[in-house]
């Protein structure tokens, strides 16, 4: 008779999350961070990882997470497991959580489990896959070792651009590895590819004057007017366009069937009272890029379409995550389609991410190849909204995933 599979243990599991959802580790400011990570560290060297706890250098963070509103230490975990393999296998998520609001039923911080789903910030962005990763691997190394050597990347600050998290890790040389997964994703694709993004600003410069003179000024919100017009036509032909990579079974649901590139004015300021005449207007908004498109050439576009314009104005980026693009025939990719196929029954769509990706940076830095798979669904997880789940059977499934994927 065959092996019996392996399955990791379901109360164990939800306690591992249960403690997770406790720790209140919010960005911004970054509460908790040492907490959690120094009981994620107990944790894992409990199953014989040798662990690493890492605290970004504040000149690094001075220099590269200009954000006022991020207080305390930058701490982020790196649990290895040498398993004597050839291969070592990197899986990376983040255990820092976006703030709540008030349109929670529940204690956004105590596990509520109903109706065959777990309530509580984190469950699916991205406590729940810590501990689907925690459980599997305690039910493998009860039975033996996994079949690649093991780097387990547990980083915070991704919900405020993550540089401190995983992009430090790649700038300095931390993440090594064959091949790496991803879990801060959903379970209704495998994705293969991003969007990048890149954030732009335009400041209109104008004169303050009295409103009752208002003639002696120059009014910098009307002033920004063209430049907004001129942005949305950009819009127009920006959004026409279509990645050859394909949407997310969610979006393809909705008649979005590949990736789109996004150009968005989403913050106007300007003005200080009723009665001035505003001397400056701030607009600011982002692009999200294709893989078939680079950063450089949707930032040339922008500028070349405000350019012609007679309005004194200043335009600046700040480009964040590249795009990403795996090669869907790799063996890796097959890799975990297999593994996933032998736990749902099928093999999942190969697919992109509308948004921007941390992960990608990573790929680009190391090359690495990866994908992207987790335990929420995009379209009744409720991620950064009020009442965020998970269901417990995607829980299980993903704790068995991984044990399909690294079991011996």
């Amino acid at each position: 008779m065959p092996d019996k599979p392996l399955c990791p243990d379901k109360d164990y599991l939800l306690n591992v999350l249960k403690d997770l959802i406790a720790f209140k580790t919010v960005a911004p400011p970054g509460s908790c961070y040492n907490e959690i990570i120094d009981h994620l560290v107990s944790v894992f060297k409990s199953m014989g990882f040798r662990t690493e706890k890492i605290v970004m250098p504040i000149e690094i963070f001075e220099a590269k997470c200009q954000d006022s509103r991020l207080t305390g230490d930058r701490v982020n975990l790196q649990a290895s497991l040498d398993a004597g393999a050839k291969e070592t296998l990197v899986i990376y998520t983040h255990v820092d959580v976006v703030p709540t609001g008030d349109d929670w039923s529940t204690d956004p911080f105590q596990m509520i489990l109903k109706d065959g789903r777990v309530y509580g910030r984190g469950t699916s962005d991205s406590k729940g896959a810590v501990a689907g990763l925690i459980a599997a691997l305690r039910a493998l190394l009860k039975e033996g070792k996994p079949k690649y050597n093991l780097s387990i990347l547990l980083t915070t600050d991704e919900e405020v651009g993550g540089y401190s998290g995983l992009c430090f890790f790649a700038d300095q040389g931390l993440i090594k590895g064959d091949y790496m997964l991803c879990m801060d994703g959903f379970c209704d694709d495998l994705v293969i590819g991003s969007n990048g993004i890149v954030t732009w600003e335009v400041a209109v410069h104008g004169k303050s004057a009295h409103s009752g003179s208002s003639f002696l000024g120059i009014n910098a919100l009307e002033k920004s007017l063209p430049v907004m017009e001129a942005l949305m036509t950009l819009k127009k032909a920006v959004q026409s366009r279509r990645s050859t990579l394909r949407a997310s079974s969610a979006l393809e649901a909705m008649g979005i069937k590949n990736l789109m590139p996004i150009l968005n004015i989403t913050m106007i300021n300007a003005g200080i009272k009723e009665n001035i005449v505003p001397d400056r207007c701030v607009l600011r908004g982002d692009r999200r890029v294709i893989p078939e498109e680079t950063m450089d050439d949707a930032m040339a576009e922008i500028e070349k379409t405000l350019r012609p314009l007679d309005v004194d104005m200043d335009l600046k980026f700040f480009p964040g995550y590249p795009p990403m693009r795996m090669n869907p025939d790799h063996h890796w990719i097959g890799e975990v389609q297999r593994a996933i196929e032998q736990i749902t029954g099928s093999a999942p769509k190969l697919s992109g991410a509308q948004g921007s990706l941390d992960q990608a940076y990573a790929t680009d830095k190391t090359g690495i190849p990866t994908c992207v798979y987790g335990v929420g669904r995009q379209m009744e997880s409720n991620i950064h909204a009020g009442d965020e789940n998970v269901r417990v059977d995607d829980l299980v499934n993903f704790a068995k995933f991984l044990l399909a994927l690294m079991g011996s």
